[in-house]
């Protein structure tokens, strides 16, 4: 079974840089698409990017674009975080799935348990 445990979560300030990282207990490189969702309280999870296997094709929020890298190794994934906004606090989670569409709608069959990111000044 799939596990996934991020970490690299903290409080920066606006404009600030921090790295995430999700490590698999088992190779996903090559065969799941693996995903960063982040949360704020009374909100909805939002799909923040994606990676697919074997780094074919990366998806990313409108909101993040140009500020955020994902990118991912056998056994692990990671989210490149830059120009941090106060926006972006949130706990952000990674998630796998052997399908595209389960992740992409947010119901991927693996998920972390979630790392806090705050960005205030």
């Amino acid at each position: 079974q799939l596990r996934l445990q991020e970490s690299g979560g903290g409080s920066v300030r606006p404009g600030e840089s921090l790295n995430l990282s999700c490590v698999a207990s088992v190779v996903t490189y090559s065969r799941y698409y693996m995903g960063w969702f982040r949360q704020v309280p009374g909100k909805e999870r939002e799909r923040v990017a994606i990676i697919w296997p074997g780094a074919v094709s990366r998806e990313y929020h409108n909101s993040v674009k140009g500020r955020f890298t994902i990118s991912s190794t056998d056994y692990t994934m990671y989210l490149q975080m830059r120009q941090l906004r106060p926006e972006d606090t949130a706990v952000y989670y990674c998630a796998a799935d052997l399908k595209y569409e389960p992740l992409w709608r947010g119901s991927a069959s693996a998920w972390g348990q979630g790392t806090q990111v705050t960005v205030s000044p």
